[in-house]
């Protein structure tokens, strides 16, 4: 087993709620190097009463996101467990924003293309407005239970990220 600054770097496409600056902090303990990207052949949706997006194969979409550089196994450990199972992570190939030169990096995808709760494009400026306060409180609270788990499992983190956002 390698120690942690001997871990291989990782390169992850971000396209939701981890292009803001501070969830990626609070989630990954650290600031990370972001480059602009675009990823062709897949689509950003809502999903009905959740904090947060999730992109499935479309075959004429265009996602704009971030690269988040040079990642730790143990920062990818903390995406993945905050993405969970709903989320399976797959390479993909993005187009750098300001070069258009490509780039294979890893991304989140969600799990089940035929969900009925797929809807829309999400928007990260309204998420921004509406919805980021409670999404980096729910991340706190993972990042708390993530330390000291005592006795509470993960559910406890999804279903405060899984309430009606109507009501908000």
């Amino acid at each position: 087993m390698t120690s942690s600054n001997q871990s291989p770097s990782h390169n992850v496409f971000v396209y939701g709620s981890f292009q803001e600056p501070s969830v990626v902090n609070l989630i990954l303990e650290c600031d990370p190097v972001t480059i602009s990207a675009q990823l062709h052949g897949y689509h950003l949706y809502r999903l009905k009463g959740r904090l947060h997006p999730c992109i499935s194969p479309s075959e004429n979409g265009l996602i704009n996101g971030k690269i988040l550089t040079g990642l730790t196994d143990a920062q990818l450990e903390n995406l993945d467990m905050i993405e969970g199972d709903e989320y399976v992570r797959k390479t993909v190939e993005v187009v750098l924003t300001e070069t258009s030169e490509k780039m294979q990096v890893e991304t989140f995808v969600w799990a089940n293309k035929d969900d009925p709760h797929l809807y829309g494009e999400w928007d990260f400026e309204e998420w921004k407005k509406l919805h980021m306060e409670k999404f980096i409180e729910a991340s706190k609270k993972f990042i708390e239970w993530k330390k000291n788990p005592d006795g509470r499992s993960r559910e406890e983190f999804v279903k405060f990220v899984e309430e009606d956002i109507t009501a908000a």
